[in-house]
């Protein structure tokens, strides 16, 4: 025996509205790989860079001094590399009318392979010092537009601090702060109309991109970020918006959350034949569900006769009895 409920008319869901801002969709905090005093900063907040433009300087004096040192190493390993070559070839034609041992031979080209190990090592210190003196100029990756500042010339900063903040120009997002229970009923990909605060009459679409996995300790909101498309030029960077998720396109089928099973990696419920009384599961696609209730966006028809309970007992196409019809 099992208990079911017959499939009504999807429910229209109340309408969803929020407020936020723009932001960049993709932001880019770029930092000096070594630490050192800040010498020049080329660029300002609201200054528009392309890819390669410099936006900021460090003072490279102790980095050029370890450069002419290394390369002055790798020139002495270069003469001792000829030394030592000089000396592996008299051994040679030593050897070859026997004036010199073996031996003697052998050390002469111990002592080349020794120096050339030494010519590679200085090189690979050089490249190492070209490389530290090119990390004190800091250069833009992508083009983009400054949307703050971390420091200004004279300080000593350290590696990995920001020192300028870069919105890129890929795209833009609608970043709003939603309450737990709106967050539950968002559908997956949801399309989201979102207006400007002080122009209603300025609307674009987008889709929720990303929900934040853990709500703000503070205010115990959820950050959700639209992805716009093809946004206008007044959605400028801090613009406030306001946004909307219409309940005629988060409609959805109510059934009891009992009803659900889990197969694998598919959710379903079960179903009864009304001509047979037999059972067969059905894959469904879940918009949304909580202990009471779940909502289905897909694979449920009006009049489906759903079981709610007793359905961890069934297998397919076994015979049930509807609770409620049997003789009194």
């Amino acid at each position: 025996m099992v208990r079911t409920i017959t499939v009504e008319p999807p429910r229209e869901a109340a309408d969803v509205s929020f407020t936020g801002h723009i932001e960049a969709q993709d932001q880019a905090s770029l930092a000096f790989r070594v630490s050192g005093r800040l010498a020049e900063r080329t660029v300002g907040v609201g200054t528009s860079v392309r890819e390669g433009d410099v936006v900021a300087r460090l003072d490279p004096e102790n980095e050029l001094n370890e450069l002419r040192s290394a390369r002055a190493a790798l020139v002495s390993a270069q003469g001792l590399l000829r030394t030592a070559e000089n000396q592996l070839q008299r051994q040679s034609h030593l050897l070859e009318r026997n004036v010199t041992t073996r031996a003697d031979f052998e050390a002469a080209e111990q002592g080349r392979t020794a120096a050339q190990a030494q010519v590679d090592a200085a090189q690979a210190r050089v490249r190492s010092a070209e490389d530290v003196v090119g990390f004190t100029t800091l250069k833009a990756d992508a083009p983009g537009l400054v949307t703050r500042v971390g420091a200004e010339p004279g300080e000593v900063v350290a590696a990995g601090r920001m020192i300028v903040q870069l919105a890129r120009r890929e795209g833009r997002d609608a970043v709003f702060e939603v309450p737990a229970d709106a967050v539950r009923t968002l559908p997956p990909d949801a399309r989201v109309h979102v207006a400007l605060s002080s122009d209603p009459s300025v609307t674009v679409n987008g889709r929720v991109r990303e929900v934040a996995p853990q709500a703000d300790p503070v205010t115990r909101t959820f950050r959700v970020r639209v992805g716009l498309s093809e946004p206008p030029q007044s959605f400028r960077l801090g613009t406030a918006v306001s946004g909307a998720i219409r309940g005629s396109e988060s409609s959805g089928t109510a059934i009891p959350a009992t009803a659900l099973t889990r197969r694998g990696q598919d959710t379903g419920v079960w179903i009864v034949d009304p001509k047979s009384l037999t059972v067969s599961m059905r894959k469904l696609d879940v918009l949304s569900a909580d202990p009471a209730e779940a909502l289905i966006q897909k694979g449920l028809a009006l009049g489906d006769i759903v079981v709610t309970a007793g359905a961890s007992l069934l297998k397919e196409g076994q015979h049930v009895r509807l609770a409620g019809t049997e003789p009194r």
